[in-house]
């Protein structure tokens, strides 16, 4: 019982539960971070997009290619496109996933506590059940979003059409195939991102406290909390082992769901 307390205490000093959480930083500064890194990370998305949907009779085969296609055309602004529409949408998805993310990890906790399974084990368990709970959730919102910015991020592109922007898109799809249509793809997306979810998470979770026990964390009630760098570092460390875990399983499905959702309209 000792040890089990000294390790609730140790990794209560790294991580945040819910019920002590400030709501409104939270969501605020959560937002401001996300908008950040999504204005960062975009033109990846638009290369990756356009990759994934180009024919085999497209000259462009690599991303460095597609790059200097989109900056000779558009310019920077070409790497944007349909940006607009991913922050008006994804803000409230992202709002979305991490309430359902964090309630439900605090009720993953509590239901697998009683097991007495090691501390990675938990926390593998518990994150990944609330990663994918959050990502079905958050499906709801965010797949008609993903349907109009990819038509917009590959407009003009290898034999497809132009829009005058997100509203032109989302009126085109309606009117032709209605709601369902702004769904395209829905179920592929929940097999893509919620198994995706679950398992970065459990990574993300699990891998955290494997690194924490390594630098002897955890084993002491009366050990220093560790310092804010330190646990950037650990937390950088386990999104990256995350990421790589997560992405084995994505990316081909990935391919398939752009694939479906982008040439809508197309043939």
């Amino acid at each position: 019982m000792e040890a089990s307390n000294s390790r609730m205490q140790t990794f209560g000093q790294t991580e945040i539960n819910w019920d002590k959480l400030d709501k409104t930083k939270f969501y605020v500064v959560g937002a401001g971070i996300f908008t950040g890194v999504t204005v960062a990370l975009y033109p990846v998305s638009v290369v990756k997009t356009r990759l994934q949907v180009a024919s085999k009779d497209t000259a462009e085969r690599s991303a460095f290619s597609v790059i200097r296609g989109i900056l000779k055309t558009d310019g920077i602004p070409g790497l944007y496109r349909g940006f607009g529409t991913v922050i008006t949408g994804a803000i409230p998805a992202r709002v979305i996933f991490l309430t359902a993310l964090e309630t439900t990890k605090v009720a993953a906790f509590s239901m697998v506590e009683p097991f007495k399974f090691s501390e990675p084990t938990q926390a593998a368990i518990a994150n990944g059940i609330a990663g994918m709970t959050a990502s079905l959730f958050a499906q709801a919102v965010f797949v008609p979003i993903d349907v109009i910015s990819q038509k917009l991020m590959v407009q003009g592109y290898s034999g497809h059409a132009k829009y005058n922007g997100g509203l032109d898109v989302a009126r085109k799809v309606l009117k032709s195939y209605g709601i369902r249509g702004l769904y395209r793809g829905f179920g592929l997306s929940v097999m893509t991102y919620s198994p995706s979810s679950a398992v970065w998470w459990a990574s993300y979770g699990s891998s955290q406290r494997v690194i924490w026990r390594f630098l002897g964390q955890g084993t002491d009630l009366k050990e220093v909390a560790p310092s804010l760098s330190t646990i950037v570092a650990v937390q950088a460390a386990g999104g990256i082992i995350a990421g790589a875990t997560a992405s084995c399983i994505t990316t081909p499905l990935d391919t398939i769901k752009t694939r479906l959702q982008a040439t809508l309209f197309e043939g």
